[in-house]
């Protein structure tokens, strides 16, 4: 390798390691280049980035956020939810208690208007069984007295 390096400084005039000008001018434009893209390009470019991460991180961040406050909610509704059911199964039961009631209500008055009718009815036969006995013993006592005056005449019936 030594060998190479020391061929090549001798046999090449103006050649990688000739010291003049050129290279110190080459430095400083390689410098100057590198200052100016970095003014111009790197700079910007890196503020750039930096900004649209800060961006991003801060969409993360509220993201993130977001998240948390909707599962927040969707167990506050849930919470809700389960609350809601809970008085809805009450109001059910109670609305078929008093349903129940009311039905054994009805149910008690019609028996008490069933009893009253039925005794009604009763009443009723009950009279006009004692007036066709009433009856029935006039017209016994009528077809008897008729009975006696043919049989026994008239004078011993009275």
């Amino acid at each position: 390798m030594t060998q190479c390096i020391l061929l090549a400084a001798e046999t090449a005039e103006g050649g990688l390691f000739d010291i003049n000008a050129t290279l110190p001018l080459m430095a400083i434009q390689f410098l100057l280049l590198a200052t100016i893209l970095n003014i111009l390009f790197y700079k910007p470019l890196g503020k750039a980035i930096d900004d649209r991460a800060n961006y991003v991180q801060g969409q993360l961040d509220q993201a993130k956020k977001q998240k948390q406050e909707a599962i927040a909610l969707a167990q506050k509704y849930e919470q809700e939810l389960k609350e809601v059911r809970k008085q809805s199964q009450g109001i059910i039961a109670t609305a078929q208690s008093e349903a129940q009631k009311i039905v054994s209500d009805q149910v008690q008055q019609a028996q008490q208007e069933v009893i009253v009718e039925r005794q009604k009815a009763s009443d009723q036969i009950e009279a006009e069984r004692v007036a066709a006995l009433s009856s029935l013993e006039q017209e016994v006592t009528t077809l008897t007295r008729q009975i006696l005056e043919k049989v026994v005449g008239l004078e011993f019936v009275k």
